[in-house]
């Protein structure tokens, strides 16, 4: 039987900056999403990337001292995979806009639609936000002159553009929208675009730019550069096999869902559909727009300096305690808030209290009283049959959750089978139920609690992949779970040696870990700080090249040791030193302006290396005769040439 193909997205991200949480939530939930169909049996393609053209990242470039901006976006590229790798996150493309093949598929994207006469030329006039790349109306900005998106303020620009006839499409968007009432979900995010975008009509859309040149250029017409409408949003067809793979876009597309920020759903669901039905193509089957983690209520941004990364969180509590969290806390659909306390709190109640306090109870118990072979169960009683009843519905209800992307809702569900269980002990008292010398009633119970958390670990297997692993492995099972094997009770063999080791997840306490996350993520700040001025520099040393010379210029140069006899203050100069150098056959003075580095104790009796045929120069009324060799990083640390080995005065350097 062949699977079923589903092909799912996040957004084209924008590689400015190093991803924070709200970054991450929509890639963890997709992925995961993934894991699960997967589970579940279909073949599943999912795609993320990054967005690399623009103005934006143009003029950061160049302020960061980049000529070419690739090596001012390579290195974030770079750090946004190796992230998506710590997180366990499994895409199967990863499209950048500077992909050869894409920019190839955007240009014969952007001739088609001008051949068919759905672009055309023209000049454009109108308010833009360059950190959104967006261009609004004077209605949009309002009084202010503020970007609706971001609050910032806009500019007012004219130029010579090329338009995309995106009014044309207008009424076909919403005749879409009526004969597929699922495309935009949640149903809130549809009546926001058609109320306020298509109500009052559509204008055509201006899909080049001419005042800054890194982009794609239009093939006929090299000037302009192809603006993000289509650039970036054609990733999604790059990535299927578009103009370079037909079978797998046969396959592939229509898209079965493009995940994005609901901040970006104006694109996703007018723009991009518009440009599709230009094309000829298929629409995705739905478009699900996500609410934003924020900060105690507040979007995070660098400007508030209220941004929390994944990194420390991974490397403190684990990547399962971040995905349950955000997958957890929050309704997908909507915006939710992360706080230090609420991280903690989740974790404490949820995972150690309900999951992780159980597994460790469940295998001591089967190490002190059955010696750690999980037994056999022999007879039921009707708390026994409960427990059993509610573990085979479990995964009826998570698979209706996860149908509509509610994540939080079939945790709930998992975590229903883990109270229950837990509930289980407390009523069934394994440790009084131990000292029966008739061992049949501790044995079912031990059974039946291996077996509720063989089930949990079947559940848990395409949410907390690592942690269903480890519950398996402390159960003594070794082979990985099936989805189908949720639905059955009594596949555990008895006579299986348990294995207990660490807790899975040992309870924190609350003001320590909250100062904790505070002090580790602002030391990777610091560091991220430190490692772009150590490449600026590196960069900077790199470009500091002096022109090449030969080897007879080299036997120019005659470098000697010697030894600081004295060293004085300059008369006439409150920042030079005046000293005396011992190079074995003479004395010679050299005049120094090192003396904001060092004392004249620190100076007097060092060894140093000194350029000595260099022709004389006159500072302030003294001839100085030579110079000192010395290093300067270019972050205004020097240190003085020296040797570690005991040398003559004199000594030449060949």
């Amino acid at each position: 039987m062949t699977k079923k193909s589903l092909y799912v997205t996040t957004p084209i991200y924008y590689p400015n900056d190093f991803l924070h949480i709200g970054h991450t939530y929509c890639t963890i939930a997709v992925d995961t999403y993934k894991k699960f169909k997967t589970y579940q049996g279909y073949d599943v393609f999912f795609t993320t990337g990054t967005d690399e053209h623009g103005q934006k990242l143009e003029d950061n470039a160049a302020a960061n001292g980049y000529d070419n901006p690739l090596d001012y976006i390579d290195p974030i590229v770079a750090s946004t995979k190796k992230l998506w790798e710590s997180l366990d996150i499994h895409y199967d493309a990863f499209i950048r806009s500077t992909d050869p093949q894409h920019e190839k598929n955007v240009q014969a994207i952007f001739q088609k639609l001008y051949d068919q006469g759905d672009i055309y030329k023209g000049d454009y006039e109108g308010y833009y936000c360059t950190p959104c790349e967006s261009f609004w109306t004077e209605t949009q900005v309002g009084e202010d002159h503020l970007c609706p998106d971001c609050g910032r303020p806009v500019q007012i620009q004219k130029e010579e553009t090329y338009f995309f006839r995106l009014s044309k499409y207008r009424e076909r968007l919403l005749q879409h929208y009526k004969d597929n009432p699922s495309f935009i979900m949640p149903k809130s995010r549809e009546h926001e675009m058609i109320n306020n975008f298509l109500k009052d009509g559509l204008e055509d859309l201006s899909v080049t730019r001419s005042s800054f040149s890194w982009g794609v250029k239009v093939p006929f017409d090299p000037k302009h550069v192809v603006y993000v409408w289509i650039d970036a949003l054609s990733c999604y067809l790059t990535a299927a096999g578009y103009g370079y793979d037909q079978e797998r876009f046969e396959r592939l597309w229509p898209a079965s869902t493009h995940f994005v920020g609901k901040e970006i759903m104006r694109f996703h669901t007018i723009i991009w559909p518009a440009i599709l039905m230009a094309l000829g193509l298929e629409l995705p089957k739905q478009v699900f727009g996500h609410g934003w983690v924020l900060f105690d209520n507040e979007k995070m941004s660098k400007s508030k300096k209220n941004i929390f990364y994944p990194e420390p969180i991974i490397q403190t509590y684990g990547v399962d305690a971040l995905k349950y969290f955000l997958l957890r806390e929050f309704s997908f659909g909507q915006d939710g808030s992360f706080t230090r306390e609420k991280f903690i709190n989740r974790l404490n109640s949820d995972l150690a209290n309900d999951l992780g306090n159980l597994v460790s109870r469940t295998v001591s118990m089967i190490e002190k009283y059955t010696d750690g072979l999980i037994p056999e169960a022999r007879t039921y009683n009707e708390v026994d049959e409960d427990l059993k009843a509610v573990a085979l519905t479990i995964l009826d209800k998570v698979n209706e959750k996860m149908e509509d992307y509610d994540f939080s809702g079939a945790f709930e569900d998992i975590w229903t089978l883990i109270r229950r269980t837990n509930k289980y002990v407390d009523e069934t008292e394994p440790w009084i139920a131990a000292k029966d010398e008739d061992k049949t009633r501790i044995n079912t119970i031990l059974y039946n609690l291996s077996e509720s958390l063989r089930i949990i670990s079947n559940l848990l297997y395409p949410f907390l992949t690592e942690t269903s692993l480890k519950i398996r492995h402390q159960l003594g099972l070794e082979d990985l779970p099936k989805i189908e094997d949720a639905k059955v009770w009594a596949m555990t063999k008895p006579g299986t040696r348990v294995k207990k080791s660490e807790i899975i997840f040992p309870r924190l306490d609350v003001k320590v870990e909250m100062e904790a996350m505070v002090d580790k993520n602002e030391a990777l700040i610091k560091a991220r700080e430190e490692e772009k001025k150590s490449q600026d520099l590196k960069d900077q040393i790199a470009d500091d090249k002096k022109p090449e010379i030969t080897l007879d210029d080299l036997e120019k140069l005659d470098i000697r040791m010697g030894t600081v006899k004295k060293c004085i203050d300059h008369p006439n100069a409150d920042r030079l030193y005046v000293l005396t150098v011992d190079l074995g056959h003479k004395d010679i003075t050299i005049v120094t302006n090192l003396k904001s580095k060092y004392s004249i104790e620190e100076m007097e009796g060092r060894k140093l290396f000194v350029l000595y045929n260099l022709k004389p120069h006159n500072f302030r009324g003294i001839d100085s005769e030579g110079m000192l060799l010395a290093a300067e990083d270019g972050d205004g640390k020097l240190a003085l040439l020296t040797v570690d080995e005991e040398l003559r005065n004199g000594a030449k350097v060949e």
